[in-house]
């Protein structure tokens, strides 16, 4: 074949035409670069390989993380993963060897990436989000993805939306406020995690974080600010009383003082807060993780003290007058899983009372029935949102949209086992989500989802929202 006829064969000549037409166009310094360029952009991407492989999470434990190639360049992913899974949620896949990784492996869930989703997907157009991600929940069959693993399926969906974005040559969240529906990004409130007590630490303490919300800050910078000034002066507070041995830090990176009391851990949290001079500018919210530490109907504090326990046990109603009394005394603005995540008539009944917002996680498990039947019944009014409980980004959007046709407050939240991967950030602000829930200002997996907010809201400029006082929406 001639040069010519190569030319003509590719339509090269016209397209070679129409660039430097364009450079001409635009007075270009470097018309090789500009030229470069538009010949790059003039071709539509398509998904060519996706890799998958084994990484380590902030726990020490395996993860799935995934490198999508286009012909326009390559996307990484990695997922997140809790402590605990729910019967309600999407399965993560683990290998189950207990020589390797105590059973923790995830070597099943990339070998489904590299050998089927991969093959699904390859040729496909990565700004078609919703095709991407059907194609994987009709390979996987199940109706829980436990056949490939939501591990496997959520990696390469926000790999996809990450490379979806940089077709489009937008941010990541304005691709993903396109995926919703065109909505104005905003900059959530941060709930960042000061002390940790349930599960995530080695304290006595019952509930599972205490939380603070600086919602009277202006932007998120002065927010951040706001949130690490409290969390240091809260640091100098634990050391007076208790002191330095009582500042290791949990999972999320809030303080582990060895308190075993609701009100105790609050009297830390409100000094602190006076402390740094915010006592009109911060709030408090609590996740009780309430099914944690029920049994039967009735409610052990000193479940994390053997010696103790059985000798502290509160029943449902003990419980809401106590939370009752700590919103009057303290300024707590939102409970997180007051109750069990059964107890239905419980959670409705102190949700009637509008004292303060009330979020469903294990209630919830971000599964679209049970929010239908938590709507219905009125029985909480916030959604905690865990990505991989839901394992795509398209039925993430359906499922925010779920809580908001409700009038629902939408809280993104991490996982105690979080990676450096910080597309909750963008995740948030495309989908106008009002609250942010990603541990401590300390710990890198964890700031990693604030820094993006702070670069978010330096590219928006004039144009960032602060949700500040609106941060229920």
């Amino acid at each position: 074949m001639s040069v010519q006829e190569y030319l003509d064969k590719h339509m090269l000549s016209r397209k070679l035409e129409d660039a430097v037409n364009a450079a001409v166009r635009a007075k270009t310094p470097d018309p090789v670069l500009f030229i470069s360029n538009h010949m790059k952009k003039s071709v539509q991407s398509v998904i060519t390989k996706v890799k998958a492989r084994q990484i380590l999470d902030s726990r020490g434990i395996p993860t799935v993380e995934v490198d999508l190639h286009t012909n326009k360049g390559v996307f990484r992913a990695s997922v997140p993963s809790g402590d605990s899974s729910g019967m309600y949620e999407a399965v993560e896949l683990r290998d189950g060897d207990k020589g390797v990784y105590l059973g923790n492996g995830v070597a099943k869930a990339v070998k489904n990436i590299n050998d089927k989703i991969s093959e699904a997907l390859v040729g496909m157009d990565p700004t078609l989000q919703s095709q991407i991600d059907q194609a994987m929940i009709d390979l996987d069959k199940t109706e829980k993805k436990g056949e490939l693993g939501a591990n496997a399926i959520l990696a390469v969906s926000i790999a996809a939306c990450k490379a979806g974005a940089a077709e489009k040559e937008v941010p990541l969240y304005r691709h993903i406020a396109d995926l919703y529906g065109k909505v104005s990004p905003m900059l959530p409130v941060p709930a960042f995690t000061v002390i940790s007590g349930g599960k995530h630490a080695g304290n006595n303490l019952a509930i599972q974080e205490i939380m603070i919300l600086p919602t009277g800050a202006n932007r998120f910078v002065e927010a951040l600010q706001m949130g690490t000034e409290t969390y240091h002066h809260l640091k100098a507070v634990i050391t007076e009383k208790y002191g330095t041995h009582d500042c290791n830090v949990g999972e999320s990176g809030g303080f582990a003082p060895n308190v075993s009391s609701f009100r105790e851990a609050l009297d830390l949290v409100k000094e602190a807060i006076r402390r740094a001079g915010y006592t009109d500018k911060i709030q408090i919210a609590l996740d009780v993780a309430a099914t944690n530490f029920c049994i039967g109907t009735r409610y052990d504090l000193d479940f994390k003290s053997p010696q103790k326990s059985g000798q502290n046990f509160l029943s449902a109603e003990d419980m809401g007058e106590l939370y009752r009394e700590l919103c009057n005394d303290f300024p707590i603005v939102s409970i997180e899983d007051p109750f069990d995540k059964e107890d239905w008539e419980h959670i409705k009944r102190f949700s009637s009372t509008g004292i303060c917002q009330v979020v469903g996680d294990d209630l919830l498990m971000s599964n679209a029935k049970r929010i239908d039947r938590a709507i219905l019944e009125y029985a909480c009014n916030a959604l905690l949102l865990k990505i991989n409980q839901v394992g795509t980004v398209t039925e993430v959007i359906e499922v925010v949209k779920q809580a908001k046709e409700a009038h629902w407050g939408v809280v993104t939240s991490h996982r105690c086992g979080e990676t450096i991967d910080s597309f909750i950030a963008d995740l948030s602000v495309g989908l106008s989500v009002g609250q942010i829930k990603a541990g401590a200002p300390c710990r890198g997996e964890r700031l990693e989802k604030y820094i993006q907010l702070l670069r978010i809201e330096e590219e928006l400029g004039d144009q960032a929202v602060y949700c500040g006082v609106d941060w229920k929406q």
